[in-house]
């Protein structure tokens, strides 16, 4: 199901406005397709595009597997190398990573390796294999305060390498981000919820409604800790501070997202923020009906931190996308831009205005650990408390979740070696 056959079925009425947002947006690769992209790569000796995945999932090694029909090969060594493959296959912005560096480029356009990726995990699951072993857990037990991406690889690293692994989260449902924050459009919860089983049946304990405030009560049943919170908390621009008619993008697409899109909408929205969080509320409320949505960013569009993909998304699903005017004043619901480089205004009006300027953390509850404006001082991982450790959007370097799951990963290789592991 193409998306110009979906957004035409919805004007049909053929289905709802909230199955619109519940359904994957992105159509998947059937058996023939999927391999005739595969057979499209050209097997490069020294694969460029292995070498630009933070996760090591190794792209060339997997594709060549579907390329020669073995899908379970594929499936092994992308599960083996990122734990979770099948949520990375919908959500990393293959296009600043792996295809932009794969050969093919050059002749006519790069594989499509997000999707050959998400078949090969959804073949993964159709068949019902195991690839992560269960953990022996004879090396000491550790604690991990957090339970999205950094939080989920670590745990499932550090259970191969011999570890008795708890997550704490403070939310109901594990997952954080990935939980909370995309939409089910481009992440179904169904698909989270598998991830995280698979890496419960390794052996890892979950506890959820469980805020963490006192890390010296976990270390005296732990040997290591590792901080995985996460910035899931919207940045605020003060001249919107205090207006009724102001709200978060982290706030609305939580609210979304738990609901399942059983949220009422407002006709006209006004976001301000050039992100892939502001594009992913633009299409969410699109896809939800909003007649009128409007986003509005500083950056200008060449320079846009969305990926291409989402802005594509949010583009097709009529966002009418404004660049390069930063909000100077506000009346009500009405706001007042001002051009970064031409001397223009624009005022906007709208029934709601939702700010998608970035996302902190709250890194106060834990004074002592160092950190600055909520980015904790490490060194290999490891903070000022040599038996604490953090890891994710908590650290300095990128805050996709690919690079969540490099730094779990890495994380968890840091503990076993101040716990006196050799690998």
């Amino acid at each position: 199901e193409t998306e110009i056959s979906k957004i035409n079925m919805i004007v049909k009425g053929e289905i709802t406005m909230k199955k619109a947002y519940q359904k994957e947006y992105e159509p998947a690769f059937t058996p023939l397709t999927v391999i005739h992209e595969a057979s499209r790569c050209l097997l490069c000796y020294d694969a460029p595009c292995s070498k630009a995945c933070p996760a090591g999932t190794h792209p060339a090694k997997f594709i060549r597997s579907v390329r020669f029909r073995n899908f379970k090969g594929a499936a092994e060594t992308i599960r083996k190398n990122n734990a979770l493959g099948s949520i990375c296959a919908r959500v990393c912005p293959t296009e600043k990573l792996c295809q932009k560096g794969c050969s093919r480029s050059g002749i006519d356009r790069p594989i499509e390796i997000g999707k050959i990726q998400r078949y090969v995990t959804d073949f993964e699951d159709a068949i019902g294999m195991e690839v992560l072993p269960k953990g022996e857990k004879n090396k000491g037990k550790v604690a991990i305060i957090g339970s999205g991406p950094a939080g989920l690889q670590a745990a499932a690293t550090l259970t191969e390498l011999g570890y008795d692994v708890t997550i704490f989260e403070k939310e109901e449902k594990f997952g954080g981000w990935l939980r909370y924050g995309i939409p089910e459009y481009r992440l179904p919860n169904e698909v989270v919820d598998k991830e995280i089983a698979r890496i419960e049946k390794m052996g890892v304990t979950f506890v959820n409604n469980k805020e963490i405030t006192d890390l010296e009560v976990l270390k005296k049943d732990y040997k290591a800790i590792l901080l995985a919170v996460g910035a899931s908390y919207g940045k605020m621009l003060p001249l919107f501070k205090d207006n009724e008619k102001v709200s978060l993008a982290v706030d609305v697409l939580a609210n979304i997202k738990e609901h399942n899109g059983e949220v009422e909408v407002p006709n006209n929205v006004l976001i301000i923020g050039g992100g892939d969080v502001a594009m992913d509320v633009a299409t969410s409320l699109k896809l939800l009906g909003a007649k009128t949505v409007t986003v509005v960013a500083r950056e200008q569009v060449f320079e846009f931190p969305a990926s291409k993909k989402e802005y594509k998304d949010a583009h097709d699903n009529d966002v009418s996308i404004i660049d390069g005017y930063t909000p100077i004043e506000v009346n009500g619901n009405e706001v007042t831009f001002k051009h970064v480089e031409l001397d223009a205004t624009l005022k906007i009006k709208a029934d709601k205005i939702i700010v998608a300027i970035g996302q902190m953390s709250k890194l106060e509850v834990f004074d002592t650990i160092t950190s600055n404006r909520g980015i904790v001082d490490t060194n290999k991982y490891q903070t000022n408390d040599k038996q604490v450790f953090a890891a994710g959007d908590i650290i300095k370097g990128d805050k996709i979740v690919v690079a969540a799951v490099k730094y779990g990963k890495e994380a968890a290789y840091a503990i076993d070696e101040y716990l006196g592991g050799k690998r």
